[in-house]
């Protein structure tokens, strides 16, 4: 792909996110739909918890798991 089509494919990417983002509409959150039964919210802790370290967690046991299991030889 030479650069005059790069461009023209990032160009075209970039403004239809921004068209994307510009048309959607609000989610409307605030407004309580019959039948919304929210649960109790998450303290900081917890948020950071299941965002934060149990992806690092799963990432860091997949990565561990791959290097253990690995039947490659070795390149001495």
């Amino acid at each position: 792909m030479d650069k005059k089509n790069a461009l023209r494919a990032g160009a075209v990417a970039a403004g239809t996110t921004l068209m994307m983002l510009l048309l959607s509409s609000p989610a409307l959150a605030l407004t309580p739909d019959d039948g919304d039964d929210p649960g109790p919210g998450l303290s900081v802790i917890q948020t950071v918890g299941l965002y934060v370290v149990a992806p690092l967690a799963l990432f860091a046991l997949i990565a561990g798991l791959v290097m253990v299991l690995d039947k490659s030889k070795k390149q001495s």
